[in-house]
């Protein structure tokens, strides 16, 4: 996968921001028709980032959100770096889940597509 930067500390969030449109770029119409759902990404805890994925609309799925953004899933990653991890392949999103590094609230079917909206 292309997301292979080493990153050290401070640079995550930009690599974040880079992360998001990257998606945004990959998705397609029948990408986004096929999982239709709302996604809102918490990254790197109360000072971190948020970012929506709405692939309920015909275009432009990806955006940054706020503390308040609700989704259909909610997905909280307290370490920015856990997060690039998982884009890269490099953890698997189970193991992370049951580890705590990612947390889950609403529908848990939609947390299991995660894999092939971030791929």
């Amino acid at each position: 996968m292309m997301f292979e930067t080493v990153f050290k500390k401070g640079e995550t969030m930009s690599e974040l921001e880079q992360l998001f449109s990257q998606m945004n770029t990959r998705l397609t119409a029948d990408k986004a028709k096929k999982i239709n759902a709302s996604y809102c990404f918490h990254i790197g805890g109360s000072g971190g980032e948020t970012w929506l994925v709405d692939l309920t609309k015909d275009s432009n799925w990806v955006s940054r959100g706020t503390a308040n953004s609700e989704a259909q899933c909610i997905i909280s990653i307290d370490k920015p770096e856990d997060w690039m991890a998982l884009a890269a392949g490099k953890m698997n999103p189970a193991m992370a889940f049951m580890q705590g590094k990612v947390k889950v609230k609403g529908n848990m079917a939609l947390a299991l597509k995660l894999q092939s909206l971030i791929s």
